[in-house]
């Protein structure tokens, strides 16, 4: 089916909109609106608001102020609920996922999808699954009876995109993509903003939040500056440069060039490694090697082995292991925070302090003065927006929350970073920052192991193994890097 209007109206209309939370205002009087058949793109750093205006659109969050319209229609903050903008055509696919790990694919479609009931039920289910993954994500390999919990986030990600975009008793048309692509390798996203494309075309419309300007400026027809809960800036896309984008929210740009990476020294590359792994699949000589103030990259395809090779070194870190050695404490940066990153029921200071404990201590007891400190310093250092690091860590936007896992991290006595693909929903400004934190921990005999989907991240590293089918593919030296040689050894198994 495809999505339509009767009229352009907007599809979804705020006039004076503002929501707070205690002391914070997440959001300070938003003017905004969607019509039919637009891709509108909202920007802007962690913590300025995108989140909190989402939910407010896709109901599960009430206004504190101002006016929401759904098709021209007032709705009140009293009665504006997911269910009512589930009729108006409104699905939102949050950057923290809501399906249910115990349950199958199928299951959670049937959840999503109320009318799909009766004998069959189930079948009904992972056919309307089956056929939405097929279309926006050929040869995706996901299995409609897949218990959720098995699958890697990205593909995960990709069942909750193809729940929302899927049709029963209504259509919809709006469609809300927080941080869509942050998850996925290249080619998946290549085919999610092909399919957002098509689904626009057809009248649909869709809200793309992202911190990856190549989706922005590939994608929208028109953008939306958010900065300390306002919306400062909107104009079409097309009236935008990188320069003037990142300007606007309020981060200063430096030049489209390459960051330096680190440089280890030739002595420490022919010492002995402190890290050497290799792939338990691994039957030819090529292993992971890491020495200490080396970056070393992981890519290839999401779920080719990277993560679970960052795991094994981890754990052979504190248990002897057949596949991989480690000469050093190790700290672990999760790109799954929900899952394997933060403690939900902890504070802020809690999480980034809790690696640091024996340090902070004294005859056993833990020195509050100290913990507070440390807290404070990396609050500071890494900018986390938040008025009071006491606050329970969920307070966070999701970029925020990623903060506090580096700064646990890098507050730690490890000598050894293993990062699993850690900027996913952090703002191009602060990402800018980590890196260049990185490159200084690295100069001061720090090491780095660290897997991304964003090639742009690759340029920081001393050189990448590529991964394919669960095997190292390839490993290519900083200076003999290109996205051509990384997609080639992704597809064909070495680097050309």
């Amino acid at each position: 089916m495809s999505p339509s209007a009767s009229s352009d109206r907007p599809i979804v209309e705020l006039n004076d909109v503002a929501k707070s939370f205690g002391a914070v205002k997440a959001l300070d009087g938003v003017d905004f609106s969607v019509r039919p058949g637009e891709c509108v793109g909202v920007v802007g750093h962690n913590g300025a608001g995108k989140s909190t205006l989402m939910q407010v659109l896709a109901g599960t969050l009430a206004h504190d102020r101002g006016e929401v319209r759904l098709n021209g229609d007032v709705v009140a903050a009293s009665d504006h609920s997911v269910a009512r903008a589930h009729d108006a055509g409104i699905r939102c696919v949050f950057q923290e996922l809501s399906l249910c790990p115990n349950l199958t694919v199928a299951e959670n479609t049937r959840l999503r999808h109320g009318s799909i009931r009766g004998f069959g039920w189930r079948r009904q289910a992972a056919r309307l699954i089956a056929t939405k993954l097929d279309e926006i994500f050929p040869d995706h390999g996901i299995s409609a009876g897949a218990v959720v919990g098995d699958l890697s986030i990205g593909r995960r990600q990709m069942v909750e995109i193809a729940a929302n975009f899927s049709a029963t008793e209504s259509e919809p048309r709006l469609v809300i993509l927080d941080e869509p692509t942050s998850s996925l390798d290249q080619q998946v996203a290549s085919q999610l903003l092909a399919y957002v494309k098509r689904f626009v075309e057809a009248g649909g419309s869709v809200i793309l939040i992202s911190h990856i300007l190549g989706d922005i400026f590939g994608t929208c027809d028109r953008i939306a500056v958010m900065r300390d809960g306002l919306i400062v800036e909107e104009r079409p896309a097309d009236k935008f440069d990188r320069h003037s984008l990142v300007a606007s929210m309020g981060h200063v740009t430096d030049e489209d060039t390459p960051a330096p990476q680190s440089q280890a020294s030739e002595s420490q590359r022919r010492g002995e490694p402190i890290v050497s792994a290799r792939p338990p699949r691994q039957t030819d000589d090529q292993r992971l090697e890491l020495h200490p103030g080396e970056i070393v990259g992981l890519a290839g395809l999401a779920g080719h082995g990277q993560t679970a090779l960052l795991r094994l070194i981890h754990n052979a870190a504190r248990h002897r292991s057949r596949y991989a050695s480690v000469n050093g404490k190790i700290a672990f940066v999760a790109g799954d925070r929900q899952a394997d990153g933060i403690f939900p029921l902890w504070t802020i200071g809690q999480n980034v302090t809790v690696r640091s404990l024996s340090a902070l201590s004294r005859l056993g007891l833990l020195e509050k003065g100290r913990e507070r400190e440390m807290e404070d310093r990396w609050r500071e250092t890494l900018k986390i927006r938040t008025p009071d690091m006491g606050d329970n860590i969920l307070t966070l936007s999701g970029g925020n929350q990623q903060k506090a896992l580096f700064a646990r991290a890098l507050a730690s006595d490890a000598e050894i970073i293993a990062m699993d693909d850690p900027m996913r929903g952090v703002d191009v400004g602060t990402k800018r920052e980590v890196y260049e934190r990185i490159r200084q921990e690295a100069e001061n005999g720090r090491a780095f192991l660290w897997y991304t989907t964003e090639f742009d991240e690759l340029v920081n590293c001393n050189h990448v193994y590529v991964f394919r089918n669960g095997l190292i593919a390839a490993d290519i030296e900083r200076d003999q890097l290109s996205e051509q040689k990384v997609l080639h050894a992704s597809f064909e198994g070495e680097a050309a």
